[in-house]
């Protein structure tokens, strides 16, 4: 066993992108508060330590982003960036949404992510392999999300790429700053204007047309700016992190062909199999946080004004936590992992991916009960906010 000094973990080296769980073993067992002083910032990767940093948002704020190259830049959040604030102003916008994330608009969606999925699974019945990547996982979010903004599906790609690109970084590299990355997508901005002279029963209508009050204590509806920061943030949030999760039930399957014949057998499995997925391979493994204020973690401080990354991916597979923990198990109690976070900002459409996970993988398993992949073609992305396939050809049999 190694110490401290001979440990190293950093997000943006791709030589931990393909199996990265050895090094957060060695995190969680030999510097259970590491630091990293190439990129100076902190890391907790056990469960009871991110558990208990993720709501305490007084000390572990949001409000500098919670990616470690914002929390690192110091750039200024505009108002209504919901992800990168914390209480009293982060719940008066959280509010504002969670009118339309309820639990019976939700379920509305389902049977429209099915017909998606019929559409566009139906034709590749009888192939011997396609990309699944290409054909679901890349498209299924976006859709979901042209759904809640009544966006016309012929300009949901553009408007993907656009998201995909703010949140891709090469090779051991991090992410591009400049104009905000992608805080307030202006591609947005046409169908606001339009929507704002044809009303409808969908998120952006909503988003225009409600009435709250402020943190001044003020009643009003939101600017426009403020509706292309919502509209940039929820398209951003659900579109890279549901796609992967998509990938990693076809791949962690496929290492799995008993338990998937199980889910073939007994559909009722299915809900359990995408929550063990979550834990299993989490698409957001981290999240960054500022630290406000002098804190003791194990018998260390850290100091006021460092960043800290809660390393969410190694909490899920604690063993404190877990009993053999980098086994899957489709029959797993899992509990509350911390794929979605916990607390103050738990991830508000965890509803939606859970819904988009869980028909995916049925409509998938109703037409093929059996595939494996090709892993000479697949390829992982590359970014430094989520983890996940790039490309996953699946061969059929």
């Amino acid at each position: 066993m190694g110490t401290e000094e001979t440990f190293y973990w950093d997000p943006y080296d791709p030589r931990f992108t393909p199996d990265p769980y050895p090094a957060y073993r060695r995190l969680r067992d030999e510097a259970p508060l590491y630091y990293n002083e190439k990129h100076d910032f902190y890391a907790v990767g056990r469960y009871e330590d991110v558990e208990r940093c993720l709501p305490d948002w007084q000390t572990f704020s949001s409000a500098r982003g919670n990616i470690l190259e914002f929390v690192k830049s110091g750039i200024v959040m505009p108002t209504g960036t919901l992800i990168f604030e914390d209480p009293e102003i982060h719940d008066i916008h959280r509010r504002l949404l969670a009118r339309v994330f309820t639990p019976r608009r939700i379920a509305e969606l389902e049977p429209r992510v099915r017909e998606f999925c019929a559409r566009t699974l139906d034709p590749l019945v009888g192939r011997d392999r396609f990309d699944l990547v290409e054909s679901v996982a890349i498209d299924m979010p976006m859709r979901v999300i042209g759904m809640l903004f009544g966006i016309p599906d012929a300009d949901l790609a553009a408007l993907r790429d656009s998201a995909d690109e703010s949140l891709r970084t090469e090779a051991g590299g991090q992410m591009d700053l400049r104009g905000g990355a992608g805080l307030s997508n202006e591609m947005f901005g046409d169908y606001i204007d339009w929507r704002r002279e044809h009303p409808s029963d969908d998120l952006m209508t909503m988003l225009m047309t409600a009435e709250f009050e402020d943190e001044n204590g003020r009643w009003r509806t939101l600017t426009r700016d403020e509706v292309l920061i919502y509209c940039t943030v929820v398209a951003g949030a659900g579109n890279e992190t549901t796609g992967r999760l998509i990938g990693w039930i076809a791949s962690v399957l496929a290492e799995h062909p008993d338990q998937r014949r199980e889910l073939v057998d007994d559909p009722s499995l299915i809900k359990n199999a995408v929550e063990e997925v979550l834990r299993h391979q989490s698409p957001g493994p981290f999240a960054a946080r500022y630290v406000t204020r002098d804190v003791e973690i194990h018998g260390r401080t850290v100091p006021e004004g460092s960043a800290m990354m809660l390393v969410l991916a190694a909490a899920n597979r604690d063993e404190r936590r877990y009993p053999d923990p980098d086994r899957f198990d489709i029959h797993r109690k899992v509990g509350q992992h911390l794929a979605f976070g916990v607390g103050a900002h738990y991830c508000l459409g965890a509803a939606l991916a859970r819904l988009e996970g869980r028909v995916a993988l049925e409509e998938l398993l109703r037409r093929f009960p059996s595939w494996e992949v090709d892993w000479d073609g697949a390829r992982l992305a590359q970014t430094s906010t989520v983890r996940g396939w790039e490309t996953l050809p699946l061969v059929l049999r």
